[in-house]
């Protein structure tokens, strides 16, 4: 199956009325991108971010004709913005086995390997993580998510418990488990992510240590270890329930911070009576690692 796939540069004023126009006329998908590579800090999460240039791609099915799409987009926003007009045929294809063409098996810590299926890695004194790209974010290929696997596989984790805060894919509290973890909790606002974590616990033999929650269903007792791989800014908003979740004498790792902005999130952890630790980064991105004194 293929798909006519039609985009245009527009301004952050005429592109939501664009995006819905497309829709009116027939589109099946329509995206925004970033089309001047203008930075975007963590917008809100009802807030779709739209950039002081923004590329606008509308996906037809196959019967629609777009020249005539970009004729009409053309006469009904007359004198407003619309440039780089981009029109290609874009063949189907199953994007996650594309995808996972470019995942090879990673090894973190010199312990920890995180492997697609059938390229497990069978060592002794490694521990092997099978995980396919599915419905939520955390693959270990992006630098926050690494950073954190990096810390649970150098430290000891037996017999300890986990929450992962944000959990995702689940991944860094699959890991935690086959790391010797007593037990694990995920949470998680997104419900695809909790299916996510309960396919990704099953398909690691880990499903009996694990229990995963949406945020008003959570409700458990400190941890001793707990990992927050989010956003900057959701972290210092939620300095204190996060801070709240982590026993006297444990640990808190914090992901998904940019440089920049270590600095403010340390901050908030240390006005919580947290000793935080100078940032580990990796690219553009670093992790923070604290601790609840006694």
């Amino acid at each position: 199956m293929a798909w006519h796939q039609l985009s245009v540069v527009t301004d952050e004023q005429t592109a939501p009325e664009l995006s819905d126009y497309f829709s009116e006329l027939g589109a099946v998908s329509v995206t925004y991108s970033d089309a001047e590579d203008e930075p975007v800090y963590e917008p809100a999460i009802d807030q779709t971010q739209i950039w002081s240039n923004t590329r606008v791609t509308a996906l037809f099915e196959l019967d629609s004709d777009p020249d005539i799409v970009q004729t009409l987009v053309v006469n009904q926003f007359v004198g407003q913005p619309l440039v780089q007009w981009q029109a290609e045929l874009i063949q189907d294809q199953a994007w996650e086995r594309a995808w996972m063409e470019h995942f090879q098996p990673m090894q973190f810590a010199g312990k920890l390997w995180v492997c697609p299926s059938g390229q497990e890695v069978h060592e002794p004194n490694q521990v092997c993580m099978t995980l396919d790209p599915g419905l939520a974010f955390g693959t270990g290929t992006h630098p926050t998510t690494a950073l954190c696997l990096e810390w649970l596989a150098g430290h000891d984790l037996t017999d300890k418990v986990v929450i992962d805060y944000g959990c995702g894919s689940g991944i860094l509290a699959v890991a935690a488990l086959l790391l010797a973890a007593k037990h694990a909790h995920g949470v998680d606002i997104d419900p695809q992510a909790l299916t996510a974590t309960e396919y990704n616990a099953e398909k690691n033999q880990v499903l009996g240590r694990i229990s995963y929650y949406l945020p008003e269903q959570f409700s458990v007792q400190p941890a001793d270890i707990v990992v927050a791989n989010i956003l900057a800014k959701p972290l210092i908003e939620l300095a204190e329930p996060i801070t709240a979740l982590v026993k006297p004498g444990g640990q808190l790792i914090l992901s998904g911070i940019l440089n920049e902005q270590a600095e403010s999130v340390a901050q908030a952890y240390q006005a919580q009576g947290l000793n935080v630790a100078a940032p580990v980064s990796r690219e553009d991105w670093c992790r923070l690692d604290a601790e609840k004194p006694q």
